[in-house]
């Protein structure tokens, strides 16, 4: 086998897993906003409006950002109706299930968050770009949808508060934009280590450093009082 046909072999590998991660990361993230606008008690439109932009926000943001046609988004029409499906099942689910996911709400963030990182990383390396626009691919693809659902539900962006929430979608474009893991199971590995970490952090409450103005103090914002 040539080193062309090698090349086009591990690229349509890469374009596979981006599909994957784009479908695990659409239904998660659809589901997400969903769940937060009927929280916020929103009717059916505004449930379902929501749902989409999570899904959709970060990545619309990050295409402007490296120079692809916003309009690609209508070409993804199997995603946007997977997204209005996710809806709709997490409309109509049982309140009991409901309170299950609030539960479990960091689960479906984690897991939106880990996907679209990814997925945001490999598109800006398929099209060449240098690690610094990989970087943005994937922490705009990853955290956009959320911080526009987060807002407006009138809520405070979790990338906006002490959390280590961004940090987890920079390290996967990293590892991406320098190579470090190109692999089926390389990238499968990274996406359940990404989740991993990030539901650690929750549960540990791991915080970035804060400043508070009325102390002057650094640290974390419990130490701060």
């Amino acid at each position: 086998m040539d080193t062309s046909t090698e090349e086009r072999g591990q690229g349509n590998k890469r374009m596979h897993l981006f599909d994957i991660f784009s479908i695990i990361g659409t239904i998660a993230f659809a589901m997400s906003g969903a769940f937060v606008a009927m929280e916020e008690e929103y009717d059916i439109l505004g449930v379902l409006v929501l749902g989409l932009v999570t899904a959709f926000g970060g990545g619309i943001v990050r295409n402007v950002l490296i120079g692809v046609p916003v309009t690609t988004l209508w070409s993804q029409g199997d995603l946007i109706l997977l997204a209005v499906l996710s809806v709709l099942v997490a409309f109509v689910l049982p309140l009991s299930w409901i309170h299950h996911w609030k539960k479990t709400e960091a689960l479906f963030d984690a897991i939106g968050l880990s996907a679209f990182a990814i997925q945001g990383a490999l598109y800006a390396s398929e099209m060449k770009h240098p690690i610094s626009a990989i970087l943005v691919a994937a922490v705009l693809t990853g955290i956009g949808g959320g911080i526009i659902r987060d807002l407006l539900a009138g809520r405070k962006p979790l990338v906006l508060r002490d959390e280590i929430y961004a940090v987890w979608a920079i390290i996967a474009g990293l590892v991406i934009g320098l190579g470090i893991l190109t692999s089926t199971v390389g990238l499968l590995l990274l996406f359940i280590l990404v989740v991993f970490f990030r539901m650690l952090s929750v549960h540990y409450k791991w915080k970035l450093p804060s400043r508070s103005l009325r102390t002057g103090n650094i640290g974390t914002k419990s130490e701060n009082g």
